[in-house]
């Protein structure tokens, strides 16, 4: 039996802490039918078809605030409900998750790569400028590519580091969300 508290008047349940987080980490979108999670444009079958963007929008506002584990659970009504669909979509969701997450990811970590050469190409440049500038030559030669290499080495440092913290947490949010989407439970329920 449960238990009923009394709070003005008004009966209310109490709920335990593992009930509290289950809802928090659960998604529930409730549908029309199963083309709601698919573009309209694409009529291939649900084991290949592209994703809706109101669908991906939705999720992704949905698990803003959700953490741990998570549940992805879709309501649709009783009498379209269809087991061998369920289950190619719960493939292609998982798939899909899963392909964006490493893509994400990739890039992410090729930004990185390519801010970090950039940061020692301009530390090069300036070391280069800085060697000029030691041999105290006279020669306009050397004086202009003194000129020429100190601001591009500090631009090209300054634009790969800038690379490394800006450009990789630009992406930080696509990838958290596919990362957690990718190890969530799908599951439908009906209404």
């Amino acid at each position: 039996m449960k238990k009923r508290g009394k709070l003005d008047g008004r009966k209310f349940k109490r709920v335990s802490k593992e009930q509290k987080l289950l809802r928090m980490s659960e998604i529930s979108l409730i549908l029309d039918s199963y083309d709601d999670i698919f573009s309209d444009f694409d009529s291939r079958s649900y084991s290949e078809r592209a994703l809706s963007d109101d669908f991906l929008q939705e999720a992704r506002r949905a698990s803003r605030d959700k953490a741990g584990e998570m549940e992805l659970k879709f309501l649709v009504p009783r009498k379209i409900r269809n087991k061998e669909q369920e289950k190619n979509i719960k493939k292609r969701l998982c798939e899909h998750f899963k392909k964006h997450y490493k893509r994400i990811n990739d890039e992410i970590k090729h930004i990185k790569k390519e801010g970090i050469f950039m940061t020692m190409a301009g530390a090069f440049i300036i070391l280069s400028a800085t060697y000029l500038a030691y041999l105290q030559s006279s020669s306009f030669l050397i004086e202009f590519f003194i000129v020429l290499l100190q601001p591009a080495g500090w631009f090209i440092g300054w634009t790969g580091l800038d690379q490394i913290y800006y450009g990789a947490k630009e992406k930080k949010p696509s990838l958290e969300f596919y990362e957690k989407m990718s190890m969530c439970n799908i599951s439908f329920g009906e209404y």
